[in-house]
């Protein structure tokens, strides 16, 4: 092969590994202008980072300073890189990283610390983005269009550790049993000896242990399940009411269940997520429901919040509300079937007083083909308004049967779904690695963060000076 290419007379870069190499004296040149860290440290630069938590006394070792460290956690969201492992791993192995933490490696520990300890500084910096997005010009300000949606991102616990009301029962009595047969073992002198390295005093206690643990989980099922009673019986007294006012015509209401159902689940790894349905509802997994409002022209998330429950019905009026002030208000909202109910419309297009609020809610609440017939391509007039006294879904089916609701409504599956895509497939984030609900809104907080400073970078590496 080697005379191959003498023949040839092939040339090659010369690729010594040996000679020392003098690289240039500023850092920032070690990557191109245009690169996404130069971006994230002038972003970040121009934050207000009074809300970060600092050691204020002056003792102990050496504090990394809280820009570098913020900075640090945004970009390495924004490229993918969750863990604090891994990030530690990264001021060493890339290039990019080097740069931005001028070659100081703060380790593995400090940096859950800040990320943990810094709830009000990544939440102040996720409004101050979107601040920025409006200086650049590329968020809109005023009334807005977002498209509403949640997403089930893995809990960083198994459905394997979770157990349910009726099993945990189950698992108590046989619990009992087996204690009272060992304290029987025990008082037979000549009872067959348990395996070697058991103790009858050991495994008496480890069964206390664990019916301890279950008796815990059976008693949060229960408050969970009359907290549930609390918030469905004043729904139900007016579905009750509205019955008995239109004569009673029809089944009767039933009322909710003041008891946990059997299936009700609870997981020791972390008690505050939940079994809900994953991977175009396939199969089962410990998750929690991370929520974003999507504003429709720039693709930024301008609302986010995460919830424990399994379903988005009860989830457009706080996930709305998570819109900070400075954004401006939502003119329209684009929701799927998942949040529809009358009284969650009813609360976002009234205000307090009963009077129009100023927003729209589209809900597209027929089931549709992605695939049109020759009928669905032909021209049609437009539909008539339903009657003064129709329902909300009436009302709701001909608003996206209108010209205008139809091409309000397109808006939606091609905003919010390709952001939760790139979040999991492209950034990979696809599984919370901190547990617990105020740590993980925490950290769904640092992920829509790191998106929107990606995504204003994607937008063409906007000078930042323009905004100064």
């Amino acid at each position: 092969m080697g005379d191959v290419f003498d023949d040839m007379a092939t040339r090659f870069v010369s690729v010594d590994h040996d000679t020392p190499l003098l690289l240039p004296p500023n850092l920032r040149d070690w990557v191109p202008d245009d690169h996404l860290v130069h971006f994230v440290l002038d972003a970040v630069a121009a934050l207000d980072l009074s809300q970060v938590k600092v050691n204020q006394r002056g003792t102990g070792s050496q504090q990394y300073p809280p820009v570098m460290m913020l900075a640090l956690l945004i970009y390495s969201y924004a490229t993918g890189n969750f863990s604090s492992r891994r990030i530690e791993q990264s001021t060493y192995d890339s290039v990019p990283v080097r740069v931005l933490t001028a070659d100081t490696h703060p380790d593995h520990d400090t940096l859950c610390t800040f990320r943990r300890e810094n709830q009000a500084l990544l939440t102040e910096s996720f409004v101050k983005v979107l601040q920025l997005a409006q200086e650049l010009k590329v968020l809109q300000v005023g009334q807005i269009t977002v498209a509403v949606d949640g997403t089930r991102v893995l809990a960083n616990a198994s459905r394997h550790s979770a157990v349910s009301y009726e099993r945990a029962g189950q698992m108590i009595e046989q619990l009992k049993l087996e204690v009272k047969q060992l304290l029987a073992k025990a008082e037979q002198a000549d009872s067959t000896p348990l395996q070697e390295g058991l103790t009858i005093p050991g495994e008496i206690a480890r069964r206390q242990e664990r019916k301890a643990a279950l008796e815990k989980a059976r008693a949060e099922i229960e408050a969970r399940a009359h907290a549930r009673y609390a918030a469905q019986w004043a729904e139900h007294q007016k579905k009750l009411a509205n019955w008995t006012s239109k004569g009673k015509h029809g089944r009767r209401p039933k009322p909710p269940v003041d008891k946990p159902k059997g299936t009700d689940q609870y997981n020791f790894t972390d008690p505050e997520s939940r079994i809900m349905k994953v991977g175009n509802h396939e199969h089962f997994e410990q998750s929690y429901n991370a929520q974003a409002a999507v504003e429709v022209q720039s693709y930024l998330i301008v609302g986010q919040r995460v919830s424990p429950s399994p379903n988005d019905k009860q989830e457009l009026v706080p996930t709305l509300a998570a819109i900070p002030a400075p954004v401006g208000t939502a003119e329209a909202v684009l929701i799927d079937a998942g949040f529809f109910s009358e009284k969650a419309v009813r609360a976002v297009e009234q205000n307090a007083a009963g009077q129009p609020s100023g927003t729209t809610v589209y809900a597209g609440i027929k089931c549709k083909s992605h695939h049109w017939s020759v009928t669905d391509l032909e021209q049609k007039t437009e539909p008539i308004a339903p009657p003064v006294n129709a329902s909300a879904t009436e009302f709701m089916e001909y608003r996206l049967e209108t010209r205008a609701g139809k091409q309000k409504y397109k808006l939606r599956q091609q905003t919010v779904e390709p952001v939760f895509g790139i979040i999991k497939s492209i950034l990979g984030f696809d599984r919370f690695l901190l547990r617990g609900l105020a740590k993980v809104k925490l950290e769904w907080t640092l992920v829509c963060l790191a998106f929107n400073l990606k995504r204003l970078h994607r937008l063409g590496g906007l000078n930042l000076a323009v905004a100064a």
